[in-house]
């Protein structure tokens, strides 16, 4: 490992150029065709097969040279958000109202990287790695189509990274157990019955109801809910009503659910079925609930995230491993890639305490990250493979 490490490290400024085209030119998701040309075009450089799938993303495959092997699958995220960048680096943000500021360019560059150096030594191991540069990660599009067709068929390892702001450039972070909560998204349409306001009891309030049903699924979070456990419940819209003097006949809410077990994933969204579909009885209403999954919780395998801090422990001893980093509520359906798979989840530091801003948190308008950690996120993937595969 020591050879990968020299060889990572020599990337710095190539990783950085690779990191700066893809910031300045950022795609929201499922638009990302000049960023997928772009990682085929470096793909090809290294004579990695690749196609394309879910129409912006990119599957890879590197084959070692060596008899023998399972596979090993290593993913990113490429999709930017709907953001406008404050910030004025020469490399910002060229397309309006669009911007890297969750990452996804550093990642992108970081899983190239591995790719070279997996590439450069495929004399070391036999088997596989499968590389995934999945789009639309920022807007709830899951991995299906990726695992449908196959691309974890044999894999024993899944590892993947996150830039964290909140981690300085010299720290890692790798928690076994939950590291990001699951994420749904519930629609509620409530029906009631329209009358003018002075006569109430003639219509059925579907706007009382739906002011009913926000206030009591906040309820379900502190009173239904362990409060030791981890447990968002928020609803983001409401909308109702159609003059101010007449009781409202329709409304609708949107909301979502963050819980960090299947287990309560499912509880908690029982409940809210049950809790609207009662409000709504109980005032002459109905409702309709319908629920969009976006990423189940994200569980680092006990064994998965060992390996790799061992690996780092060893080969770069002036990282600091951090395995107690707090659970995030935000989610991320990486958390898809290793439902039945043993992976890991690895949080790469990225600010630099000199330099205020690659401390912004993630979806900041402001944010930037330290690019003297996209060697070691390079190194990362590719010595977690080339161990999971028993490369000597």
């Amino acid at each position: 490992m020591d050879t990968l490490k020299r060889q990572a490290l020599a990337l710095r400024e190539e990783l950085t150029a690779l990191r700066r085209e893809f910031h300045m030119h950022p795609e929201l998701g499922l638009e990302e065709y000049r960023t997928a040309s772009r990682i085929e075009e470096e793909l090809d450089k290294l004579g990695v097969a690749h196609r394309r799938m879910a129409g912006t993303g990119v599957w890879a495959t590197i084959r070692g040279e060596r008899d023998g092997g399972a596979a090993v699958l290593l993913r990113t995220d490429i999709d930017a958000l709907p953001i406008t960048e404050r910030g004025d680096a020469p490399y910002k943000s060229r397309s309006a109202g669009v911007m890297h500021a969750c990452g996804h360019d550093a990642h992108t560059a970081c899983l190239l990287g591995a790719a070279k150096l997996l590439a450069r030594n495929r004399d070391r191991f036999g088997g596989e790695v499968r590389l995934v540069f999945q789009p639309a990660e920022e807007c709830g599009f899951t991995p299906e189509q990726f695992i449908a067709a196959g691309v974890l068929d044999g894999v024993r390892r899944v590892f993947g990274l996150h830039c964290a702001p909140d981690l300085p450039s010299d720290t890692v972070g790798l928690k076994p157990g939950p590291n990001n909560a699951g994420v749904d998204r519930f629609r509620i349409a409530v029906h009631g019955r329209s009358a003018h306001v002075a006569t109430p009891h003639l219509g059925v309030d579907a706007l009382y109801i739906a002011a009913q049903i926000v206030v009591g699924v906040q309820a379900l979070a502190t009173r239904r809910a362990d409060p030791v456990e981890p447990l968002v419940i928020g609803v983001g819209v409401l909308r109702a009503g159609t003059a101010y003097n007449a009781v409202a006949e329709r409304a609708e809410l949107e909301g979502t659910t963050r819980t960090v077990t299947p287990e309560s994933r499912a509880r908690v969204r029982a409940e809210v079925v049950a809790l609207a579909q009662s409000v709504a009885a109980v005032y002459g209403g109905t409702v309709e609930v319908e629920w969009e999954e976006f990423a189940a919780p994200l569980v680092n395998h006990a064994g998965a995230a060992a390996e790799l801090r061992a690996l780092s422990e060893r080969c770069f001893p002036e990282k600091r491993v951090v395995t107690d980093r707090a659970i995030s509520m935000t989610g991320d359906d990486f958390a898809e890639f290793i439902q039945t798979v043993p992976g890991a989840y690895a949080y790469l530091g990225t600010a630099d305490p000199a330099r205020a801003e690659t401390q912004h948190n993630i979806h900041s308008a402001d944010f930037d990250l330290d690019e003297g950690a996209l060697p070691y996120g390079a190194w990362l993937l590719a010595a977690g493979a080339l161990d999971a595969l028993g490369a000597t």
